[in-house]
């Protein structure tokens, strides 16, 4: 791999890892709001959250999961992949100030689609707050000509 290629799909093999860590900062959160118009009171009001069971404001879903997007694109497979799918389960709340780590497993290799799938989790220490996979096309140096 380098800065500008990823690893191609010929490099790659099952069980290959990678992780990619941020912590989610108000900053973050109100940034997510302007770029995607979701200002649920739940991710901005302290005084609503504190009324949810989650008793206080919590990060948006697809802002915690796009971690998963930043250990693909810069770490596994890396640079040139291309995102085909991403199925997830949020399972645990992630709050402002919590430290993300995000983890891509490779699990399958299509050679003659030129695809993988990879398993994806977030943890904030040992709790799991995000599972799935993602489908993706990686490099390949069979088509590089």
């Amino acid at each position: 791999m380098n800065a500008l290629n990823g690893y191609d799909i010929e490099d790659l093999t099952v069980g290959m890892q990678a992780s990619f860590t941020k912590t989610i900062t108000d900053a973050d959160i109100t940034m997510f709001v302007g770029v995607s118009g979701d200002n649920n009171a739940i991710h901005i009001d302290d005084e609503f959250a504190a009324t949810t069971p989650f008793k206080g404001r919590i990060a948006h879903g697809i802002l915690t999961a796009s971690i998963i997007s930043a250990a693909i694109a810069n770490r596994l497979p890396g640079p040139g992949v291309i995102y085909m799918g991403q199925n997830l389960r949020f399972k645990a709340p992630v709050r402002p100030g919590d430290t993300v780590k995000a983890t891509v497993t490779v699990k399958e290799i299509d050679l003659a689609k030129g695809r993988i799938t990879m398993s994806t989790v977030c943890t904030v220490k040992d709790t799991v707050v995000i599972d799935g996979d993602a489908l993706l096309k990686p490099t390949s140096r069979a088509k590089k000509g």
